[in-house]
């Protein structure tokens, strides 16, 4: 039988720290996860909870982390003891790539090493991505049409810390003191238009568009950026655009080495340019709950199969 590591961040190693928004977001994602490896059937399946408070879903087995552990080692630790590891973490501060790093590649459900530290820098994946000749905010930095632009951070997941500026000096000021505050910070042009996201399934030499969920973001009047909900399957796979967004994807992901396993991506379809690059998630997002139940398929048994290879024994 073989043992399945699910960790999710905030409610693994940061519950007494996080909002309750986060942590509910988080435990939603991990669930869903849960559930689908419950479902798939012959397996053993972990969950990692920090408190005895937090429940785990029903024929899971709960672990927790001895105190004074960190993350990392406390993941390892698992990976040891497991055939695989799924970890559903933010790129914030580098903490996936970490965690990725400790179970190592061979028990790894995810992106590779090499996409996680791409997609950590949304400047580097913008310019990687336009290199591809995939549509990014660069190109419209010196569009007359631009007239709104965006700071948020470099490394930063949702719309944490995402401001919109009505002009490019106050941008560049807000930008510079978050800089100056040792936060990292990236500006760019703030693209008009329908927020999207894609869910794919990415396996050797295949990249499948799953879903084109609707992104519900709110600006409001001091330009605070919130990110309220995803509507997923927004767009029927036999939408003219989805069509277009499915063609879009395969030249993205050719772009980047590595991505295995669920990934979102966030764009923007602009009314006359059509998609536009946000960014690339290399872990599973909010539009993974619920998929598998409007697919009336289990994802996770996907992501099994597009990481199928023979399990590295875990211990006894």
């Amino acid at each position: 039988m073989m043992r399945v590591f699910v960790y999710e961040h905030l409610s693994g190693a940061g519950s007494a720290i996080a909002g309750a928004e986060l942590l509910g977001a988080g435990l939603a994602m991990r669930d869903a996860v849960v559930h689908d490896l419950l479902r798939a059937g012959d397996l053993r399946v972990s969950v990692a909870a920090d408190h005895a408070a937090l429940a785990v879903p029903a024929a899971a087995l709960r672990v927790q982390a001895q105190p004074g552990t960190s993350a990392a080692d406390f993941v390892a630790h698992q990976a040891r003891l497991h055939d695989r590891v799924w970890v559903i973490a933010p790129e914030t501060d580098g903490v996936l790539g970490q965690l990725q790093r400790a179970v190592g590649a061979g028990r790894w459900l995810g992106c590779a090493a090499e996409a996680i530290a791409l997609a950590s820098s949304k400047r580097a994946t913008l310019a990687r991505a336009a290199a591809h000749r995939v549509l990014t905010p660069l190109a419209f930095a010196t569009s007359r049409a631009s007239s709104r632009w965006v700071v948020k951070p470099d490394d930063g997941a949702g719309a944490v810390a995402t401001r919109v500026h009505d002009t490019l000096a106050a941008a560049r000021g807000d930008a510079e003191a978050r800089l100056q505050r040792g936060e990292s910070a990236t500006l760019e042009a703030w693209v008009a238009g329908e927020p999207l996201s894609l869910s794919l399934l990415c396996r050797a030499g295949r990249t499948e568009l799953l879903s084109v969920n609707r992104q519900q973001l709110v600006v409001d009047a001091a330009g605070k950026v919130s990110f309220t909900g995803v509507q997923i399957a927004a767009l029927p796979l036999d939408d003219a655009r989805a069509a277009a967004l499915d063609v879009w994807a395969q030249t993205l992901v050719g772009a980047i080495t590595g991505l295995c396993g669920f990934v979102g991506v966030d764009l923007v379809w602009h009314a006359q340019r059509g998609p536009v690059l946000i960014e690339i998630n290399p872990r599973v997002t909010m539009a993974y709950v619920g998929l598998s139940a409007a697919l009336g398929r289990n994802l996770a048994e996907a992501v099994l199969a597009a990481h199928d290879r023979e399990p590295i024994r875990a211990a006894a």
